[in-house]
């Protein structure tokens, strides 16, 4: 007897926005700080696994594969809530992040990169 694979919650797939290669962006935020971890991307998979297994999953837009955070750098994105915004194509991630969320090894994608501002 074939099993049919889970699937996300229909109630939330059908509020969902995807952009025309079915993702939507997904912002991890360290949730006892507020601070802005890094951008990724989901698809309904990457987020069905995000809400049940307490693990951020992205999809690699690069690889087209699904990574849960941490896997293979031991980084691991502890999930403590999600919420999607208003307009249905973003989701924010709360999660208590452990070591490095960037790639370089930077404590935030956001580090390294500042842009100036013109003076006002």
């Amino acid at each position: 007897m074939s099993r049919t694979p889970p699937t996300l919650d229909p109630a939330i797939a059908d509020r969902l926005k995807r952009t025309p290669d079915g993702l939507i962006a997904a912002i991890a935020q360290q949730y006892d700080t507020g601070e802005v971890l890094m951008l990724g991307w989901m698809d309904d998979e990457a987020l069905r696994r995000t809400l049940t297994t307490g693990r951020c999953t992205y999809w690699s837009r690069s690889r087209r594969a699904y990574w849960a955070k941490g896997d293979t750098s031991g980084h691991v994105q502890h999930v403590k809530s999600v919420a999607l915004d208003c307009d249905g194509d973003a989701v924010l991630v709360r999660v208590d992040q452990v070591g490095a969320a960037c790639h370089t090894g930077d404590r935030t994608c956001f580090d390294a990169n500042p842009l100036p501002l013109a003076e006002q």
